[in-house]
Protein backbone atom coordinates (compact mmCIF):
# COMPACT_ATOMS: atom_id res chain seq x y z
CA UNK A 1 0.00 0.00 0.00
CA UNK A 2 1.28 3.42 -0.96
CA UNK A 3 1.10 6.16 1.64
CA UNK A 4 1.39 9.92 1.60
CA UNK A 5 2.25 12.17 4.54
CA UNK A 6 0.23 15.19 5.59
CA UNK A 7 3.16 17.40 4.55
CA UNK A 8 3.06 15.91 1.05
CA UNK A 9 -0.72 16.40 0.93
CA UNK A 10 -0.33 20.04 1.96
CA UNK A 11 2.18 20.53 -0.86
CA UNK A 12 -0.31 19.05 -3.35
CA UNK A 13 -3.09 21.31 -2.03
CA UNK A 14 -0.85 24.39 -2.10
CA UNK A 15 0.17 23.62 -5.69
CA UNK A 16 -3.46 23.11 -6.76
CA UNK A 17 -2.45 19.68 -8.03
CA UNK A 18 -5.05 17.50 -9.74
CA UNK A 19 -5.90 14.79 -7.22
CA UNK A 20 -8.93 13.43 -5.40
CA UNK A 21 -9.22 13.39 -1.61
CA UNK A 22 -11.72 10.91 -0.18
CA UNK A 23 -12.73 10.93 3.49
CA UNK A 24 -14.04 7.53 4.63
CA UNK A 25 -15.11 8.64 8.12
CA UNK A 26 -18.72 8.82 9.25
CA UNK A 27 -20.85 11.95 8.59
CA UNK A 28 -20.81 12.99 12.27
CA UNK A 29 -16.98 12.86 12.26
CA UNK A 30 -16.84 14.88 9.04
CA UNK A 31 -19.08 17.54 10.60
CA UNK A 32 -16.69 17.87 13.57
CA UNK A 33 -13.71 18.57 11.34
CA UNK A 34 -12.60 17.95 7.77
CA UNK A 35 -9.86 18.97 5.36
CA UNK A 36 -12.00 19.28 2.27
CA UNK A 37 -12.21 15.68 1.17
CA UNK A 38 -15.20 14.13 -0.53
CA UNK A 39 -17.16 12.23 2.12
CA UNK A 40 -17.76 8.58 1.21
CA UNK A 41 -18.20 6.69 4.50
CA UNK A 42 -16.35 3.39 4.64
CA UNK A 43 -19.55 1.30 4.46
CA UNK A 44 -20.66 3.23 1.35
CA UNK A 45 -17.43 2.82 -0.63
CA UNK A 46 -18.48 -0.48 -2.31
CA UNK A 47 -21.61 1.24 -3.63
CA UNK A 48 -19.73 4.32 -4.87
CA UNK A 49 -16.83 2.86 -6.85
CA UNK A 50 -17.80 5.06 -9.80
CA UNK A 51 -17.02 8.16 -7.70
CA UNK A 52 -13.38 7.09 -7.21
CA UNK A 53 -11.10 8.27 -9.99
CA UNK A 54 -8.83 5.84 -11.79
CA UNK A 55 -7.17 8.59 -13.84
CA UNK A 56 -5.39 10.61 -11.15
CA UNK A 57 -3.88 10.28 -7.69
CA UNK A 58 -6.54 9.44 -5.09
CA UNK A 59 -5.74 10.03 -1.42
CA UNK A 60 -7.93 8.22 1.08
CA UNK A 61 -8.12 9.57 4.63
CA UNK A 62 -9.82 8.91 7.94
CA UNK A 63 -9.14 9.85 11.56
CA UNK A 64 -5.85 8.00 12.10
CA UNK A 65 -5.08 6.20 8.85
CA UNK A 66 -6.41 2.79 9.85
CA UNK A 67 -9.82 2.74 8.12
CA UNK A 68 -8.44 4.48 5.06
CA UNK A 69 -5.58 1.97 4.88
CA UNK A 70 -8.06 -0.89 5.04
CA UNK A 71 -10.10 0.71 2.23
CA UNK A 72 -7.01 1.25 0.05
CA UNK A 73 -6.05 -2.42 0.50
CA UNK A 74 -9.61 -3.60 -0.20
CA UNK A 75 -9.98 -1.42 -3.32
CA UNK A 76 -6.61 -2.55 -4.69
CA UNK A 77 -7.26 -6.24 -4.01
CA UNK A 78 -10.90 -6.41 -5.11
CA UNK A 79 -11.22 -3.70 -7.76
CA UNK A 80 -7.75 -3.34 -9.26
CA UNK A 81 -7.07 0.27 -8.26
CA UNK A 82 -3.41 1.25 -8.66
CA UNK A 83 -3.60 5.01 -8.00
CA UNK A 84 -4.56 5.05 -4.32
CA UNK A 85 -2.61 6.50 -1.40
CA UNK A 86 -3.40 6.22 2.29
CA UNK A 87 -3.00 9.45 4.29
CA UNK A 88 -0.52 8.40 6.96
CA UNK A 89 -1.80 9.40 10.40
CA UNK A 90 -5.10 10.72 9.03
CA UNK A 91 -6.72 13.93 10.18
CA UNK A 92 -5.00 13.61 13.57
CA UNK A 93 -1.62 14.00 11.87
CA UNK A 94 -3.01 16.94 9.88
CA UNK A 95 -4.06 18.61 13.16
CA UNK A 96 -0.66 17.90 14.75
CA UNK A 97 1.57 18.94 11.85
CA UNK A 98 -0.40 21.33 9.61
CA UNK A 99 -3.42 22.95 11.24
CA UNK A 100 -3.72 22.94 15.04
CA UNK A 101 -7.16 24.56 14.78
CA UNK A 102 -8.57 21.23 13.53
CA UNK A 103 -10.61 19.66 16.31
CA UNK A 104 -9.15 16.38 17.52
CA UNK A 105 -11.49 13.70 18.82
Amino acid sequence: MKEITVLELKQLKDANADFQLIDVREPHEYELCNIGGELIPQADVPHNLDKISRDKKVIVQCRSGSRSGNMVNWLEKNHGFTNLYNLKGGILAWADQIDPSIQKY
